[in-house]
C-alpha cells in the first residue's frame, strides 16, 4: 500500500480509529514508513500532528504510542459535541449559502430512503456526510474543524447502536434543515440539540473499566509493533 506523504496522518489517525493499532501500542516511524510507502520524515510529522489531537502520546524509553484516554476524557469528548453542534446548526441557520441547503436536503432524502430499506451501513455514512455539511454551512472554520476532530475521537472511542427508528432520526435531519432555510437559529439550536441527546444515548464505550487490546490488531495490511507502551 503506498500513499502520498501528505496522507500519511490521515492514513495513521484512520487505522487509529478503526483499531488497526491497539491503545497503548508503539508506532515506530520505520515500521509505520514501511506500512504507508514513505520516509520517516512524514511519518515523524504526522505523528506529532496526531499527538497534538491526543491520539498518540510520547512517553520516556518507548517513543510514541497510540493514547489511551480515560471514560472521563471519554465522556468529555460527548458533552463537549452536545455543546457544539447546536451551536453549528444556529451558527449555520444564519450564514448558510444555497449550496449547502442543497447538499443538505438532498442527504436528507437519501437518508430517509435508506430508512425505509434499513441499510444502517448507508445511514452511518449519510449521517457523518451531514453533520459535516451542517458544521461547514456554520461559517466558522475553526468550529468546523473542532467538530470533524470530535466525531474522530467519538468513533474511536465508542461504538453505537443503530437507531430503533432510523426514520424518526431523518425527521429530525429534515427538521434541522428546515430551520436552517429559513434561518431561525433558535429553532436549528433546540432540534440539533434533541438530536444529539438521543444520539449521544446510543454511545457505548468500547474499552470499559480500561480494558485494552495491546498491540496492533490484524488487518489487510498487517505491520508487527513492537508490543505495548509502559
Amino acid at each position: 500500500m503506498r500513499i502520498p506523504a501528505h496522507s500519511v496522518c490521515t492514513a495513521i489517525r484512520d487505522d487509529i480509529v478503526a483499531g488497526v493499532y491497539g491503545r497503548g501500542g508503539r508506532l515506530t516511524e520505520e515500521l509505520l514508513a514501511r506500512r504507508y510507502g514513505v520516509s520517516r520524515v512524514p511519518v515523524r510529522e504526522a505523528l506529532r500532528t496526531l499527538e497534538a489531537e491526543g491520539f498518540v502520546v510520547t512517553r520516556r524509553h518507548a517513543g510514541a504510542c497510540v493514547a489511551e484516554p480515560t471514560e472521563q476524557e471519554a465522556a468529555d469528548l460527548l458533552e463537549m459535541r452536545m455543546l457544539l453542534e447546536p451551536l453549528g446548526a444556529a451558527r449555520a441557520a444564519q450564514r448558510r449559502t444555497e449550496a449547502h441547503l442543497k447538499v443538505l436536503r438532498g442527504l436528507v432524502r437519501l437518508g430517509q430512503e435508506r430508512s425505509r430499506k434499513g441499510n444502517s451501513e448507508d445511514l452511518r455514512s449519510l449521517g457523518g456526510w451531514f453533520h459535516e455539511t451542517l458544521a461547514q454551512a456554520s461559517g466558522s472554520p475553526a468550529l468546523t474543524s473542532t467538530l470533524a476532530q470530535l466525531r474522530r475521537k467519538i468513533a474511536w472511542m465508542y461504538s453505537v447502536e443503530a437507531p430503533a427508528d432510523p426514520a424518526e432520526s431523518w425527521a429530525e435531519h429534515g427538521g434541522i434543515v428546515d430551520a436552517v432555510a429559513r434561518g431561525d437559529s433558535e429553532r436549528a439550536r433546540a432540534i440539533t440539540a434533541l438530536h444529539t441527546e438521543r444520539a449521544t444515548a446510543a454511545h457505548r464505550l468500547r474499552f470499559p473499566g480500561g480494558d485494552r487490546p495491546d498491540g496492533v490488531r490484524s488487518s489487510q495490511h498487517p505491520v508487527n509493533m513492537t508490543g505495548p507502551c509502559h
